[in-house]
């Protein structure tokens, strides 16, 4: 049948919006009932309502600049922290998860932060012998 494959692309992508649907109103929920056991109802509501206008608004902005960014042809970047940089300003999802990866893999092992460290704070001079 063709278009098969099409209709199986339409299908998943709707069971994924479906699912983190139910996961950002599980999440509000959760938000809202630990909030209940610190402040009044009230302003509990206020507070989950405000935390998703915030996230409403972060992801607009990351899809506004990413459409915007579309248009421009940018040169990739020279240095291992404007290469990062860059990666949180496209992708902020992928780098933040990269992020808490390498923070849990730095607290497991102090001695690779100080290498990375190392890297960081080194000039781009030659090679030494």
């Amino acid at each position: 049948m063709p278009g098969k494959g099409l209709v199986d692309k339409v299908v998943a992508a709707a069971i994924a919006v479906a699912c983190v649907f139910v996961a950002i109103v599980a999440l509000g929920a959760t938000l809202f009932y630990l909030l209940l056991m610190v402040v009044p109802a009230a302003a509990a509501a206020a507070i989950t309502a405000a935390v998703a206008a915030v996230g409403a608004l972060i992801i607009a902005v990351t899809f506004l600049n990413k459409a915007k960014g579309d248009d421009e042809e940018e040169e990739e970047p020279a240095g291992l922290g404007q290469r990062a940089f860059v990666l949180f300003r496209n992708r902020p999802v992928l780098a933040t998860v990269a992020a808490l990866a390498g923070g849990w893999i730095f607290l497991r092992n102090p001695a690779l932060a100080s290498m990375v460290a190392a890297v960081f704070t080194e000039s781009s001079r030659g090679r030494r012998r």
